[in-house]
């Protein structure tokens, strides 16, 4: 009996979650063709104009920008499939045969699970690792065909470049590598200034990977002697910055993997240029939306569980007005981290976290 009962949760598993991550994959297939489409009609004059090559635009900029899409609306499309099919299920009577069957309301939700999982791991995977080397070649492609407005010119810049080691420039230029009025300060443990470099401009030299300044000058302060060096130009040898220091369009976020990531956030907070939150957003993004697929998985087999006379239009009704909250949830809560004092761990949690209590409550709620 125990191995009949057995045999007969295996056939259920498999078919739930084959049903699971075919309607996953038909849908991605179904609503990409049509974001493209309308991408394509969008973007047809930027292609034309630049005389981008097909083969460029088919497989470095839209096979490049499929897998950032899949992994942004990845939550919003398990929501939508799984509403889609349990409730073609609950309307075909098919949930009230598996309950009656003896199978509890729990261990039916048990291969929905195991489904989500599965694209779990792989939007974390791409999140994490491919979709920033996905986006290198995109922005290569926006930057020869589509007229990307990347910044070139920065003005107003200070930053930390190492320990007790401050940085002003009043603008440096992207292209010339070359930041004019700039200087260094250095202090010592106790605040005091011991070291100053200043110059009218600086340039980077790529050829000796120097840099060369116009107008120098040299303060340094030692056990209460001061010493003061001016030149018309020199090369400094120990200044120990590289145009990336400056450059911010180097420092592309969505570039970077979560590794770089992370090192890129520790080396912001230990330079304080104040643009950390931005990255730590990022970053708990790409590891905590895995999260919502679980989330909204739970949430959808609970709603559409349920066989009610609206059918498969009311259960899609009420999911993308559940799904249109968690979005807007999601935005407000990223808008208050960047704008005000919420951390951003907990801008990314908290919606999953009240839709996760929620669908706790709509599976208890659900029919048995």
């Amino acid at each position: 009996m125990r191995r009949n009962d057995n045999n007969r949760y295996k056939i259920l598993d498999r078919y739930i979650l084959l049903k699971y991550l075919k309607t996953f994959v038909l849908a991605l297939a179904l609503i990409i063709t049509i974001v493209i489409t309308f991408d394509v009609s969008e973007h047809l004059d930027d292609f034309l104009g630049s005389r981008a090559p097909f083969t460029a635009v088919a497989f470095q900029y839209y096979l490049n920008f499929i897998p950032g899409f899949i992994n942004l609306y990845s939550p919003l499309f398990i929501f939508i499939s799984v509403l889609f099919f349990t409730s073609k299920m609950a309307g075909h009577t098919e949930i009230i045969a598996i309950l009656g069957s003896g199978i509890s309301y729990r261990r039916m939700l048990r291969p929905y699970l195991h489904g989500s999982f599965i694209v779990a791991v792989a939007v974390l995977l791409i999140g994490n690792f491919l979709i920033p080397y996905n986006n290198v070649h995109l922005n290569k492609f926006e930057e020869r065909y589509m007229k990307s407005k990347a910044m070139s010119y920065y003005t107003n810049l200070h930053f930390q470049s190492a320990p007790n080691t401050q940085v002003y420039a009043d603008n440096y230029d992207v292209t010339r590598m070359s930041a004019s009025r700039f200087h260094r300060d250095i202090h010592n443990a106790n605040g005091d200034l011991v070291d100053r470099v200043m110059a009218d401009i600086i340039i980077f030299d790529t050829a000796t990977g120097q840099w060369y300044c116009n107008g120098y000058y040299h303060r340094t302060v030692k056990d209460g002697r001061e010493t003061l060096t001016t030149l018309p130009y020199r090369t400094l040898v120990d200044l120990k910055l590289t145009p990336n220091d400056f450059n911010e369009s180097a420092q592309r976020i969505e570039t970077m993997n979560s590794v770089k990531l992370y090192r890129h956030i520790q080396r912001e907070k230990m330079r304080g240029t104040g643009n950390v939150k931005t990255a730590q957003i990022e970053l708990f993004q790409r590891l905590l939306t895995p999260l919502a697929i679980i989330v909204m998985t739970v949430i959808g087999v609970a709603i559409s569980s349920r066989k009610t006379r609206g059918g498969i239009g009311l259960h899609l009704a009420i999911g993308i007005t559940i799904a249109f909250a968690f979005i807007v949830f999601m935005k407000v809560s990223i808008v208050f981290a960047t704008n005000g004092s919420l951390p951003a761990f907990w801008a990314v949690l908290l919606p999953q976290f009240v839709f996760g209590v929620a669908s706790v409550f709509l599976v208890k709620s659900a029919p048995k």
